[in-house]
């Protein structure tokens, strides 16, 4: 199998590992800032037509959550119009699009793991963005896939876990949420997640238009890491990883505060939980335990955790 694949956002936490994890189905074009405006709707059209991708995979995004509050004509241009833009062209040369979208869709007021069928209803301007990008490729009629996930971390970029394990050396204690309800998930585990299902879909197309191959399987799917645990929990296991791997390491003790003890301009869902049946049940894919991810995440930090 040998496609073409446009994918955006390459310098991204999961535009990187789509990076690698797609090379083995074909050609990727991952065009850098300079090469593709996400405001521009003329850019984002001239390049589509330009590369002809028989798929078209969107991890870029307006990720700024509190800052979106001020700047919620960026974040929509980015998260929606972008968005709108791909989905008309990729419905144009008969593209298929997978884009990720967010838990921020949901208010976290429910005592469960959401689902899909659950009603969406953001709380601030990030996720109301999110939302409306997902609305706006649905309405383009391409064939698309959205993986709504949570808690994005890996080995590159600015995350959580990279941020915890910098603060953790330089401070003796720290203060972190643990009243909201989530699971960490691996940018790895998102890589190869889209690499194995454009991989089911191909074969079921063999190689005929997208809209049959994706027939019957176009839609949202949630794909979160599994188990769930606070930000407390997970600062707390990424000290501890980080202490087994160097008994004499300082590292600070993490104390348990509400959120309304960390005030920010833009709430945040209390539960973020997300139910990755659907996701199993069409392409049998489970997603990797966060326990069990941040291990192998530790791992690879280890040899260059003195200069995070």
């Amino acid at each position: 199998m040998s496609h073409r694949i446009l994918l955006t956002g390459v310098t991204g936490q999961v535009g990187g590992e789509l990076l690698r994890s797609l090379a083995s189905l074909g050609e990727v074009i991952a065009p850098a800032r300079g090469e593709l405006d996400l405001t521009d709707a003329a850019s984002i059209r001239q390049l589509v037509r330009e590369v002809q991708p028989r798929w078209i995979v969107n991890p870029a995004a307006y990720t700024a959550v509190d800052k979106a509050e001020s700047e919620p004509e960026l974040a929509y241009a980015i998260n929606t119009e972008a968005v709108r833009v791909l989905g008309k062209e990729a419905d144009r040369i008969g593209a298929g699009v997978i884009h990720f979208s967010t838990d921020y869709v949901f208010d976290g007021e429910i005592d469960t793991p959401y689902h899909e069928f659950h009603p969406t209803r953001p709380i601030g301007v990030y996720g109301a963005s999110k939302l409306a990008g997902e609305e706006a490729l649905a309405n383009s009629r391409a064939p698309h896939l959205i993986f709504r996930t949570s808690w994005v971390y890996g080995t590159t970029g600015k995350n959580f876990l990279k941020t915890i394990l910098k603060i953790a050396r330089e401070k003796d204690r720290l203060r972190v949420v643990a009243d909201q309800h989530g699971a960490p998930t691996w940018s790895r585990d998102l890589g190869r997640l889209t690499a194995h299902v454009i991989r089911i879909i191909e074969k079921q197309s063999a190689d005929s238009n997208l809209y049959i191959g994706m027939s019957g399987v176009s839609g949202i799917y949630h794909a979160a890491g599994a188990g769930e645990t606070t930000w407390h929990g997970f600062a707390v296991a990424a000290i501890e990883h980080a202490r087994e791997f160097d008994p004499s390491l300082k590292l600070a003790e993490v104390d348990a505060i509400s959120t309304s003890e960390y005030p920010t301009p833009a709430r945040r869902p209390a539960n973020s939980r997300l139910s990755c049946d659907k996701l199993a049940a069409t392409f049998g894919w489970r997603m990797m335990d966060w326990h069990d991810s941040l291990r192998e995440v530790m791992a690879e930090l280890e040899p260059t955790r003195r200069e995070l």
